[in-house]
């Protein structure tokens, strides 16, 4: 025998393990003899499944005949320090090795084991015959598979050509190792009863007799095939098909489930025996496609880019290998599922390395959560790797501060788009990434002779947009912009769009798109698999389309389409004329502010009437807008286009509430609207966009408008910029004598300040104001306010979480920052400073229209409060001992700067509070010269005398008023 060698290795055949073996001699000439010949001397292959091999055994045969696996150069596997490993066991006595990858998959090459022999593992009966049989594992077959691969896989070896066929077939010696002092692989089996010697030409080479000597030992100890009985429980019941594959993949309920990866066909696909039932099924990566090799009819294999270097990456880590998978879901007679392997996730790692994409249709059933799977493509799209290399990020070329940013919404344009305030002050059209709003479907049943109304005759648009605008109107967002959707032409099918902007809009931590989504009042637009212009949170979208259609929420439910009809009497003056009395006897009503025609002319929906009206506000002039009048443009006042901006920003889909006066020749309705508290017209007024009009002097209104006009006059700006005010006569009013009334009512006394002044509640109105707190915590405990959703102005009403944990209502006095917000509670008078997280918006239901702030603010009459810290002290104590959370009776003396002046009386003895306060010598006696007041100002000036000479608190010292008052700190 020649001395051994290692030859250099053949072309790279994939991983299949489909190489040249065997001589033409020992072929039949029947097709199905030829199969079996060539069959025989393959172990453990089985050429007719081409799914799991790759060719039929036909090509394969006509190879050998052509002799094309001979000769072929190819890189050397045995230069030094290369590192062999073996790649697949075939059989007992055949091995695929691969050397090292050098700018691409290695070559591999097949080595039969010389002089002995396996059984022969199970094959499938050709697809193409039927009737053909499956053909079972051979006797202690797959154990000696078993053996090898357990023993090999993962381990360096080399190996010795003997001799070599002329066909190529190679069969030599495998040892574990770098050389051949390691472990002679063939003697091992022999050794362990799991492979016989094959007598042949060369029986009498040293090989030879080892072999033999190992066979007798084997025999002796009666080890494997050597063993007692047939050996048919080393048979595999194996199983190629499953009748019910989604009935069995549930019935693993997604737990880990132990298996061999036999075969990979792709990066992403591979051929897998679970265990121990020996189940063999094929597996696609749950949410990823690696690139694939496609195959036309009669043409060779032809790899997509990356293709190979794909299913190398997973076959050199799994090929062979003891793995968990876990079954997650099936398509079609394929299983869906994430495999495990100690050394990590190959679903992550893949996507990773930049060898697949995460795919929209199987990710939702990656269990392990599809955010880990987007952070890992998007970890190579950054990186540029592999079939990423020519990416371009969606927002590649826009700056950071244009990418992420918080504005203020100002309008809802439709259920997918937004017009935001930007820091700048310039307003910007946002679209809520990858979801559609809903739609006609197919023929409309409306009257074709009507003009479409989308808002109102589309189903679930009008839910959709009152949604949004609830939630979004005047609240400040955060924008993710997603992508830029380029404009587009028309086309017959299709209308010409603008340029889009996309992005993710949340609020309090909220995706608004997947809170549309999950209500049923959006869907989620599908992409082609390459399109990467989507929303960061597309899995999120999917996923609560899924819920949404799984509850039958609103496109999605089976009931009946809300229908709402509207009727517009906006210019209709027969109508107008009709509905002008119900409005006018209804005093206050409520409107949502549709559009913005000019500053003072706008178009509102009633809900409770459902309709639309056109409404110009009363009592104002405002500048006219421009108008397109047949043939001509008329140009508009100055101020009009600021004046229409002020009003559109203060009002345009809010929740107003309008007084409707009267009505004009075209059918438009005349009154005033007001938003929190606010008129409109008033506004207008007192920021110099509009003037008074003469038919305001009727209105109750009146005075507030005169007051705001003069103020704007005097600042000269806008309307008034032109200004000149006109002398007026000097008129000395003269005051009129009037007797002092004592109407005492029933108070209660809430708060006390450090000034001595003082709030109470009206008792009348204790019971209403109970039932208003006792409704609005019950309406608060059942829609609790996202923590931090709410960001606190000044001036803002709000609610409040006070220590007692309960909520109250307030008013936003100063904003220092998110953690210190001074606020005053409206109803009781005190004062604290919050945190934003402890703030939420007023409910409309509860607001100060429904019912006013009941706490109100008072100062007591004719005393005067010491200057001196501590003595003001002591009198503020006396007064909270006294009367703080008790009933009183309060009588209106005299209005004064700030608040009125009032007397009190204790309830029960009906003794005046302020003059027992004087009595005590806490307080001083303010003299006041008008008549009706004499009475009393005597009956205090005779209690201070007495607190002077008892010499109490204030007066301890003497009369200290005269020379040393500033020295105390006491003014006159």
């Amino acid at each position: 025998m020649s001395p051994a060698e290692v030859l250099p290795h053949g072309v790279g055949w994939g991983g299949s393990g489909l190489l040249p073996f065997g001589g033409l001699e020992e072929l039949g000439e029947d097709a199905e003899s030829q199969r079996r010949a060539f069959s025989d001397e393959v172990p453990g292959l089985n050429f007719a499944n081409e799914e799991e091999h790759g060719l039929g055994w036909q090509a394969a045969l006509a190879g050998v005949k052509l002799g094309w696996w001979q000769g072929l150069p190819g890189p050397s596997l045995s230069e030094p320090g290369q590192k062999l490993l073996p790649v697949k066991v075939l059989s007992g006595c055949a091995i695929i090795v691969r050397g090292q990858p050098r700018g691409g998959p290695p070559p591999e090459r097949q080595i039969n084991l010389s002089n002995i022999r396996a059984g022969n593992l199970a094959r499938r009966a050709a697809a193409g015959q039927p009737d053909a049989k499956d053909t079972p594992d051979e006797p202690w077959g797959f154990p000696a598979r078993e053996f090898l691969r357990k023993k090999l896989i993962g381990k360096e070896v080399c190996f010795t050509v003997e001799y070599k066929t002329p066909q190529g077939r190679e069969y030599g010696m495998v040892y574990l190792g770098k050389d051949t002092s390691g472990e002679n692989i063939a003697e091992s089996l022999v050794a362990e009863g799991l492979a016989s010697r094959r007598e042949g030409i060369r029986a009498n080479n040293p090989e030879q007799s080892r072999l033999a000597e190992l066979e007798e030992q084997a025999k002796s100890a009666k080890k494997g095939m050597w063993s007692e009985g047939t050996g048919s429980h080393t048979i595999r019941d194996l199983k190629y098909t499953i009748e019910n594959p989604r009935h069995f993949v549930d019935s693993m309920h997604q737990k880990p489930v132990n298996a061999i990866i036999e075969h990979v066909r792709d990066g992403s696909v591979v051929r897998a025996l679970l265990l121990p039932d020996y189940y063999l099924v094929t597996v696609m990566l749950s949410g990823i496609k690696c690139p694939t090799f496609k195959r036309e009819a009669d043409a060779p294999e032809v790899p997509e880019p990356f293709a190979a270097e794909a299913k190398f990456f997973t076959e050199s880590r799994l090929l062979q290998r003891d793995v968990q998978i876990v079954l997650e879901s099936c398509h079609n007679q394929n299983i869906l599922g994430t495999i495990l392997h100690p050394n990590g996730n190959i679903t992550e790692l893949l996507l990773k390395e930049g060898f697949a994409r995460c795919v929209d249709w199987s990710i939702a059933v990656y269990t392990r959560g599809a955010d880990k799977l987007r952070a890992a493509e998007r970890f190579a799209k950054e990186r540029k790797l592999r079939i990423w290399r020519d990416y371009v990020a969606p927002t590649a070329n826009l700056d950071q501060k244009d990418k992420q940013f918080v504005a203020k919404v100002m309008q809802v344009l439709n259920a997918d788009a937004i017009v935001v305030k930007l820091n700048s002050g310039d307003h910007k059209t946002i679209h809520l990434s990858s979801i559609r709003p809903p739609r006609l479907e197919g023929d409309s049943t409306q009257d074709k002779n009507r003009k479409l109304r989308p808002l109102y005759d589309i189903p679930y648009m009008f839910e959709a947009r009152e949604f949004l605008r609830k939630k979004l109107i005047g609240k400040k967002v955060n924008v993710t912009v997603d992508y830029i959707r380029p404009a587009s032409s028309a086309t017959e099918t299709v209308p010409a769009f603008s340029e889009r902007t996309c992005a993710t809009v949340s609020i309090g931590g909220i995706n608004i798109a997947e809170a549309l989504v999950s209500k049923g009042l959006a869907t989620v637009i599908r992409y082609r698999q390459d399109d990467d212009q989507r929303s960061s949170h597309y899995d999120e979208l999917l996923a609560a389309e899924a819920r949404a259609i799984k509850n039958g929420k609103g496109l999605h439910s089976k009931k009946e389409v809300p229908i709402h009809r509207v009727a517009d009497i906006s210019g209709d003056t027969q109508k107008a004329k009709q509905f002008l009395p119900f409005l006018q006897r209804a005093g206050r009503s409520e409107a949502v502010v549709e559009y913005v025609f000019s500053g003072s002319r706008l178009k509102l929906f009633m809900p409770k009437e459902t309709c639309l009206i056109t409404f110009l506000l009363a009592g104002i002039e405002c500048p006219r807008g421009a108008r397109n009048l047949p043939g001509l443009v008329q140009e508009g006042e100055p101020f009009s286009e600021e004046a229409t901006h002020f009003t559109k920003e203060l009002v345009l889909q809010r929740e107003v509430e309008v007084e409707v006066e009267s009505m004009d020749k075209a059918g438009n309705f005349i009154g005033w609207l007001h938003i929190e508290g606010l008129n409109l017209s008033v506004a207008l007024v007192e920021h110099a966009l509009s003037k008074v009009h003469f038919t305001a002097e009727r209105s109750p209104y009146y005075k507030a408008l005169l007051a705001a006009e003069e103020a704007a006059k005097q600042k000269k700006e806008k309307v008034w910029s032109h200004y000149e005010e006109t002398p007026v006569e000097e008129v000395v009013p003269v005051l009129e004598e009037k007797e002092r009334t004592a109407n005492y009512k029933p108070v209660f006394v809430t708060e006390i300040t450090d000034d001595l002044h003082f709030y109470v509640q009206d008792v009348e109105t204790g019971a209403q104001l109970e039932k208003l707190m006792e409704n609005m915590r019950a309406e608060v405990g059942n829609h609790p306010p996202v923590e931090g959703s709410y960001a606190p102005r000044r001036g803002d009403f709000c609610i409040a979480k006070f220590v007692d944990g309960e909520w109250y209502r307030a008013r936003v006095e100063k904003v220092e920052s998110a953690a210190k917000v001074h606020i005053f509670y409206i109803d009781y008078g005190n004062k604290e400073t919050l945190p934003a997280t402890r703030l939420a918006a007023l409910p409309p239901a509860f607001s100060t229209r429904v019912l006013p702030a009941q706490a109100t603010e008072y100062k007591f009459a004719f005393i005067q409060v010491p200057q001196d810290d501590d003595a003001r002290a002591d009198a503020v104590d006396s007064v909270v001992r006294d009367i703080q959370n008790t009933q009183c009776l309060l009588n209106v003396e005299h209005l004064g700067p700030g608040c009125p002046h009032v007397t009190l009386q204790f309830a029960d003895s009906k003794s005046d509070v302020g003059l027992g306060l004087v009595k005590e010598g806490l307080v001083m006696v303010e003299v006041r010269k008008e008549k009706q007041f004499q009475k009393v100002i005597t009956e205090y000036l005779n209690a201070q005398e007495t607190a002077k000479s008892a010499r109490l608190n204030l007066w301890r010292y003497g009369d200290f008023r005269a020379d040393d008052a500033d020295e105390f700190g006491y003014s006159r």
